[in-house]
């Protein structure tokens, strides 16, 4: 009788576990991901990234070129919103209205890109501020690896690896947050999958691991 409420109770306990971890969200030391942190203006990859089709070399430059993907400078934004400082929408209603007012449309700043002018002290004319110093926009970095793991961009770019291998579907967010763990685990599975020659595609994570992969020495990535 006590070995059988001794099993029962065993059973219970495997059962509660495996519906705590099922239920929770449960993740190993180090996994972020899914974390998605506000930032101070409210841009949207899904907009530029997805439905404009900005590459996304075009803003992240330097991941061609160095090390990091970088941030872009303000002054990559203003290439473009020098000229559109509001959404189209918002600019068709105003076109619409200034129609059947019979006046001049009103030039609109959506308050998003406000805060992008704000920063480069501009005025509503976009004209400097005499006086006024620019302040860099304090955006919140979402992917990142521990200290004691190198991680070149541009080994990956050169060799065709896609943003969104790593990065998800980028595209199709309208905030951006970690898709993908980033651990060793994960970077391994895709040196094992990917073939070592130079030119060849680059493998995934959950691919078939080729006899030829991608150099998983540990002094590749821990120097």
């Amino acid at each position: 009788m006590a070995l059988q409420r001794w099993i029962f109770g065993l059973s219970s306990f495997a059962l509660g576990a495996v519906v705590i971890t099922l239920e929770s969200d449960v993740r190993t030391a180090g996994d972020h991901s899914g974390y998605a942190p506000d930032q101070p203006i409210a841009y949207s990859h899904r907009l530029h990234a997805g439905e404009l089709q900005i590459p996304c070399l075009y803003c992240h430059y330097g991941a061609q070129t160095s090390r990091h993907a970088g941030i872009p400078s303000a002054t990559v934004c203003m290439t473009c919103h020098k000229s559109v400082t509001s959404g189209f929408d918002a600019q068709l209603a105003e076109r619409q209205a200034a129609e059947a007012e019979n006046r001049d449309p009103d030039a609109l700043q959506s308050p998003e890109l406000r805060k992008l002018y704000d920063s480069l002290a501009l005025d509503a004319q976009l004209d400097p501020i005499p006086g006024r110093e620019p302040t860099p926009i304090a955006w919140q970095r979402v992917h990142a690896v521990p200290d004691f793991v190198y991680f070149d961009h541009r080994a990956h770019v050169t060799r065709g690896v896609a943003c969104e291998s790593c990065h998800g579907p980028v595209q199709a967010m309208e905030r951006v947050r970690q898709e993908s763990t980033l651990s060793m685990g994960w970077c391994v599975a895709c040196h094992r999958a990917s073939p070592s020659a130079a030119g060849a595609a680059a493998g995934a994570p959950d691919g078939p691991r080729v006899e030829q992969h991608v150099s998983t020495d540990c002094v590749s990535c821990h120097y």
